[in-house]
Formats: C-alpha cells, sequence, structure tokens
C-alpha cells in the first residue's frame, strides 16, 4: 500500500506530540525529544565487480542517547529516505525505553538494493559504511543490528572493519552478529517470538484461547517465520501470508483456509523471504494479490513487513472477526488508521512494544559480549519471554488504569522515561 504523501517521521512526530501533550511536557523537552540529536549523512564509494565505481547514499541518525548507547539497526533498502531512518531512529528510542532496558534510539540505512549486490559489492558497502561512521559507533556509544534486507554476515564484515580499525576486539559494538562469533543464542527467533509472547498475554486478557484462533500476516521474513513457528506452538493456526515477489515487483499472498505449512513454505522462499509463487501453487496454496492479507476473515492479523500498511484508504477491508492486531513492523499503521481502527474496538499491540523482542535479544548479545560468556537458547528465550511479559503487563495496567490504548500507554510509559532521563542530566 504505497502512499507518496506518507511521511513516517511526521507520523513518529504526531505520535510523539500527543504523549507530550497528556505528559505536560515543557517546550524545551518537546523540541528536544522531537528531534534527533545527531544525524550522519554520507557517502560510500564502491568499486563494482565490473571494475566501474558506484557510490551509496548512506545514514545514521541517532534520536537519543540519555537512558544508555544509542542502538538500532543498518537496512539496506533501494526506497530507503532519511525521514525512515529518522522515524525509525525515534521509535527505537521508545522501544528500548518501554522494555526498560539501558539503551537509547538510532537506526542507520544505506540506499541500495542487495537482491542486484553480489556478496563481494555487499562487502565493500559494510566496510565502507563503517570507515564512515567508525568515530561515532561503539560499544558505549551507539550499536548496530541488522534490520531489513541485512544479516549476520553484513554484521561480521561491519564488526571486522571497526575492530580492524581500532585495533582490538570489541564484539560488543555490533549485534546480531553469528554464532560462535560473539553472535547470541536466540537472537534469530527473538523478534518473531516478541510478537507472539505479546499476543499471548493479549489473548489471556482478553480470555481467548489461542487454540481457536487464526491468524493472516503480512510478510515471510525472519519476523513473520518465527512468529507463525511460535503461534502454531501456542495453538493458533495461520491461513494466509504475504511476500514480495522480486521478479515481478510486486506482492502476493498465499492463503491456505487448513493453515499454511511453515516448513514447506521456507522451503520455497529465498534468503529475503520471497515465496516462489508456482512452487506455492503446486502445494495447494490459493494466490492472490498481495493486499488481499488485510481481508482474510481470521482473529488476529500480523503486519510484518514495512511501514504504512494499514491506512484510511484499506481499513475498511479488515474483516470485522479481527480482534487484535499485534504490529510485527514498525510503524504498519497510519495515525489516522489508528484512530479508525481503535472506534472498531480491535486491540492493537504497538510496534515498539510487540516487535521488542529484536532490540531486548540484542541487548542480551551486548551483556554477553561484555561478559565474554554466553547464554543456552532456553536461558535467553526464558529471559525474552519473562522481559516482554513485564513490559506488556506494565502498558496493559497503564492502559486500564489511565483509560488509555495500549499505544498510548506505551508511549506515555517510554515518553516519561526518556524525558525523565534527559531532565535529570540537565539536557532540558
Amino acid at each position: 500500500m504505497e502512499n507518496n504523501s506518507y511521511n513516517p517521521f511526521e507520523a513518529a512526530r504526531k505520535q510523539f506530540d500527543k504523549a507530550a501533550d497528556l505528559l505536560g511536557l515543557n517546550k524545551a523537552a518537546k523540541d528536544f525529544l522531537r528531534s534527533p540529536v545527531r544525524e550522519f549523512h554520507f557517502s560510500i564509494p564502491v568499486r563494482m565487480d565490473d571494475g566501474s565505481k558506484k557510490i551509496f547514499k548512506a545514514f545514521r541518525i541517532h534520536h537519543n542517547d540519555a537512558r544508555g548507547p544509542a542502538k538500532g539497526g543498518i537496512r539496506f533498502h533501494p526506497m530507503e529516505t532519511v525521514d525512515t531512518v529518522r522515524a525509525l531512529s525515534m521509535w527505537m528510542t521508545w522501544k528500548t525505553s518501554v522494555v526498560d532496558i539501558p539503551l537509547g534510539g538510532g537506526k542507520g540505512g544505506v540506499i541500495c538494493d542487495p537482491h542486484n549486490l553480489s556478496m563481494f559489492e555487499q562487502e565493500q558497502i559494510c566496510r565502507g559504511w563503517v570507515r564512515q561512521i567508525v568515530k561515532n559507533i561503539g560499544p558505549y556509544s551507539d550499536i548496530p543490528a541488522p534490520d531489513v534486507m541485512t544479516s549476520p554476515q553484513h554484521m561480521l564484515w561491519m564488526l571486522d572493519e571497526y575492530e580492524t580499525i581500532a585495533g582490538g576486539k570489541f564484539p560488543g559494538t555490533i549485534t546480531g552478529k553469528p554464532l560462535g562469533m560473539g553472535g547470541s543464542e536466540g537472537r534469530t527467533e527473538a523478534t518473531g517470538y516478541g510478537v507472539i509472547i505479546a499476543l499471548r498475554e493479549a489473548l489471556r486478557e482478553l480470555k481467548i484461547k489461542p487454540e481457536i484462533t487464526t491468524a493472516s500476516i503480512q510478510g515471510f521474513g525472519n519476523v513473520s517465520q518465527y512468529a507463525i513457528e511460535l503461534y502454531e506452538k501456542i495453538g493458533g493456526k495461520v491461513i494466509c501470508v504475504s511476500s514480495w515477489d522480486n521478479n515481478d515487483k510486486k506482492s502476493y499472498a498465499f492463503r491456505k483456509k487448513e493453515g499454511v505449512n511453515l516448513k514447506e513454505l521456507r522451503e520455497i522462499s529465498d534468503t529475503f523471504g520471497g515465496i516462489d509463487k508456482n512452487k506455492a501453487q503446486d502445494l495447494g496454496y490459493e494466490l492472490l494479490d498481495g493486499e488481499k492479507w488485510i481481508e482474510q476473515e481470521t482473529d488476529i492479523l500480523i503486519p510484518a513487513a514495512l511501514e504504512n500498511q494499514i491506512t484510511k484508504n484499506n481499513i475498511d477491508k479488515v474483516n470485522q472477526r479481527v480482534k487484535i492486531i499485534a504490529e510485527g513492523a514498525n510503524g504498519p499503521t497510519s495515525p489516522e488508521a489508528d484512530t479508525l481502527l481503535n472506534k472498531k474496538d480491535i486491540l492493537i499491540i504497538p510496534d515498539f512494544l510487540a516487535n521488542a523482542g529484536g532490540v531486548i535479544c540484542s541487548y542480551f548479545e551486548q551483556v554477553q559480549n561484555n561478559m565474554n560468556y554466553y547464554w543456552s537458547k532456553d536461558e535467553v528465550l526464558s529471559k525474552l519471554d519473562m522481559k516482554m511479559t513485564n513490559a506488556y503487563a506494565s502498558v496493559s495496567n497503564f492502559s486500564k488504569q489511565n483509560n488509555v490504548n495500549l499505544r498510548d500507554a506505551a508511549y506515555l510509559i517510554s515518553v516519561n522515561r526518556v524525558a525523565n532521563a534527559c531532565q535529570s542530566r540537565g539536557w532540558i
């Protein structure tokens, strides 16, 4: 659902302004928190495989680091914009705050399409990115991680470049690394699992048994795949997933009313989560237009792709059976759509709470790096469950006590914590 007039940074600011007004923040606090504390815009020159030179535009933005080092992913995307990165850095500030981990918010991006780049060219972009920003990242200032279309391999190239320049071993500089190279058990599953842990708690509050629920999910990347995995483990059934087809340059939805088979879909998808539509049809999946994921007659919708996917233009297509929307993606619901959905009495688990599992596990990875002692997968996932469950409970309790929805409750808690940290430091 493309909307050329949509500006994610303005949407993020609108959400912040609402919370700031409800909290009664002074003008200095509002002005300070409405904008990033620092931005880096730079160019990365790369020698391509054919010998030509190409320049890639890149960003790293720190929204706020009052509560700890900036934390946030680096995404590779051909349509990346600085305002998207600004919005994501702001959302990261609230995300680390709402789950109460001692980190701030940052985000990075490179305007490129890895689909059309060799692994060697991608490595040059990773190393070039670090060379441009090396003085402004590090285990005690800014800790990058993977995001859209970046992987543990990209992170390892970046860490290697950082350590080569810095002249030492600093594994806590970058999270999302491969296992055995400073990566954490459970990191791959963390974001998707976190979405379902939050969903599980919401279903418990609504007194709905997971076993009688169905879901439709947008996207089939890492978040979606592990969300499906845990959702099935707690008894739910996914009947529809959508994915991007790079050949056709459009998305398709794949529906199987008796429930999708995660194992077989994984076997016919590429490393970016693109499902082979012909093989899917051979396996008995109905092939639908990509936007049909939102129209399915299910109890739960999980947008787990890109921002601005549920808007005032398609909100009427949301089936009346839907009770919960768990936002696996960042900013998937426009502010106008959010207002209308709340009127429909649909419970929305907001993005920066629902998908915080990734940053929680990134924090665990950083802690393990700094200790040079590593936990088992069971230990990581049990700590993740505890953090997500506690965060959901605190937001839900605040929501009930103050008669506000979950998104407003999460914003009020997180913005208040960050504003207090800035105030304590004497910044505002």
